[in-house]
């Protein structure tokens, strides 16, 4: 139904050539194929920064435990309010 046979084809090369001049057609080829080697290099790239699993990431440093510098207790720094004295002010 949609076939293109090769003079198919080359009519449509021809009617790009003649829209777009051969100036236009050769730098956006230049373009796409720059692009595709942009993209390839890229892919090579990637596969240099793989992250190590994680049994091989060392834990994090134990924290040491923080000590209290009040002198009172902090349960005993707000007295506490019982329901029968009436709202807090």
């Amino acid at each position: 139904m949609f076939g293109l046979s090769p003079i198919h084809l080359l009519l449509l090369a021809l009617v790009v050539l003649v829209l777009f001049g051969r100036g236009k057609v050769s730098e956006f080829m230049g373009d796409f194929g720059k692009g595709i080697k942009s993209f390839k290099e890229g892919m090579n790239d990637d596969t240099s920064h793989v992250v190590p699993p994680a049994s091989q990431i060392a834990p994090p440093a134990p924290v040491a435990p923080v000590q209290a510098t009040t002198s009172q207790p902090v349960n005993e720094a707000v007295p506490p309010h019982s329901p029968s004295q009436g709202p807090v002010s």
